[in-house]
């Protein structure tokens, strides 16, 4: 062998001798890195699986598993850099209005941990260190259901376009009256499912006590689903739906949007389903370039015995209204006020594209007002039912004054059109000004069924 080839050769192995000993290093660190460096075992996956996993596992909504080191290893930097950027875990409230129990947020301490994990190597640590992973039943968060109701048939959702609301029924062939402990909706293909409500049908009408009473001049136009606002070019035809709305829905008790899906009350307190209930699920399909079937389900879980608290499910909205052309931040307002004492338990802000910002502000019968909810950034990829820790007591009296902020300029990304006006509307290049929310009346015994109103005129 010649001097050159030989050193050449000494060179070569010399430095896989090197890189065998890095890799080897780089495992031993791996294992046993620095005292101060945290791990997955120790520190990591308990933050995961408080804050992310019920997302990030296999079958839900999120791209990937954080459930495991071997899942979410290759996800370090990524994780680093939308944890650092405050993008994940999503929770839009300001924290300086109002606590939630289901607060999604990340303290500093968590947050730096994640971030210096990530940094130095993201090291598995010591399996012993690890807890117990969370518990899912396969396909369902909110547990294992008592009663699961899927859509008879799959619906075909076509590549472009756009498809009306569509109102798929689905008897309960109940026998008795049941109490709603949890319940879950689940797309059957999340890609084209942008919203499901689901409403609970009684075989007979009922007059069920109320405690609002919404201000004037926020109706949504009679038999206008949608705005007139519509994409350039394309002319909107209505009345293609395949199941049109029936003439009577029901009462809401639950629904899916993108990062909300389930319900789950306190012991005690429950929604009633009753005996023979036909459920309507209102489906809001998005075609997305690509044939598509979903076959939604819904699953629900019952108390095991009447509650002492009835929950009840109901809306606060505004459907007069235009949003400029242009317009960068054009606010809409929407104000109830309770006829009755009563517990508020969530409130659920929804706007579409052009949503940017919401505040909620209860002035109560004493004179004294706060504000119980802002979301400074709305983010319509991701809606959530803000659940308060302590639920607002509200005396017969109070007003709740909800305004939502809308951007129909250019400066605003998702804007479908910021060269036209905006009205209400059922598509996503329309606009709503919603919110669900979810309470209870306080004194009033669960099941309360009210006589007929008394007619008037002798008749």
């Amino acid at each position: 062998m010649k001097p050159r080839a030989w050193i050449a050769l000494s060179a070569l192995l010399l430095s896989a001798a090197v890189g065998r000993a890095g890799a080897v290093a780089g495992e031993q660190y791996a294992q046993r890195p620095a005292a101060d460096v945290p791990t997955f075992a120790r520190d990591v996956a308990p933050i995961l699986y408080r804050n992310c996993t019920t997302c990030h596992r296999p079958g839900d909504i999120a791209p990937m598993s954080l459930l495991t080191y071997e899942d979410a290893r290759p996800w370090a930097k990524a994780i680093r850099d939308e944890v650092g950027d405050g993008n994940m875990p999503p929770w839009h409230a300001d924290p300086k209005h109002g606590k939630f129990a289901n607060d999604r947020s990340l303290s500093e301490e968590e947050r730096n941990t994640l971030i210096r994990w990530a940094n130095n190597g993201a090291p598995k640590g010591d399996p012993q260190d690890l807890p117990a992973p969370p518990d899912y039943v396969e396909g369902w968060t909110v547990g294992r259901p008592d009663l699961v109701l899927t859509m008879p048939e799959p619906y075909k959702v076509p590549a472009d376009g756009f498809v009306e609301y569509e109102y798929i029924e689905i008897p309960t062939n109940l026998v008795e009256d049941r109490w709603i402990e949890a319940l879950e909706v689940r797309p059957g293909n999340r890609s084209v499912v942008h919203h499901v409500i689901v409403y609970a049908r009684t075989p007979q009408p009922e007059r069920r006590p109320s405690a609002f009473r919404m201000a004037a001049g926020m109706r949504i136009p009679a038999g206008q689903s949608g705005g007139p606002a519509e994409p350039e070019g394309q002319k909107r035809e209505r009345g293609v739906s395949r199941f049109p709305p029936p003439r009577r829905l029901g009462v809401a008790i639950g629904g899916f949007a993108p990062g909300n899906s389930m319900l789950r009350f306190e012991p005690g307190s429950a929604m009633l389903l009753r005996a023979g209930t036909t459920i309507v699920l209102q489906m809001h399909y998005t075609p997305n370039g690509d044939e598509a079937a979903d076959q939604t389900k819904i699953g629900f879980i019952f108390a095991k015995k009447p509650p002492a608290v009835e929950m009840r499910f109901a809306a606060l909205s505004n459907g007069s209204f235009v949003i400029p052309a242009g317009a960068p931040d054009h606010a809409v307002k929407a104000e109830m006020t309770t006829t009755a004492d009563v517990t508020l338990r969530s409130l659920l802000p929804h706007t579409h594209l052009r949503g940017k910002s919401w505040e909620y502000t209860a002035t109560y019968p004493d004179g004294r007002s706060e504000v119980i909810l802002s979301v400074p950034r709305y983010d319509f990829n991701w809606q959530t039912d803000y659940v308060f820790a302590q639920p607002l007591k509200l005396p017969k009296g109070t007003t709740i004054r909800a305004v939502a902020h809308y951007d129909n300029s250019t400066a605003n990304r998702s804007n479908p059109d910021p060269r036209v006006d905006v009205k209400w509307g059922d598509q996503t290049w329309e606009e709503m000004q919603f919110t669900a929310f979810v309470y209870s009346i306080d004194g009033v015994e669960p099941g309360l069924v009210l006589p007929p109103p008394a007619r008037s005129g002798g008749q």
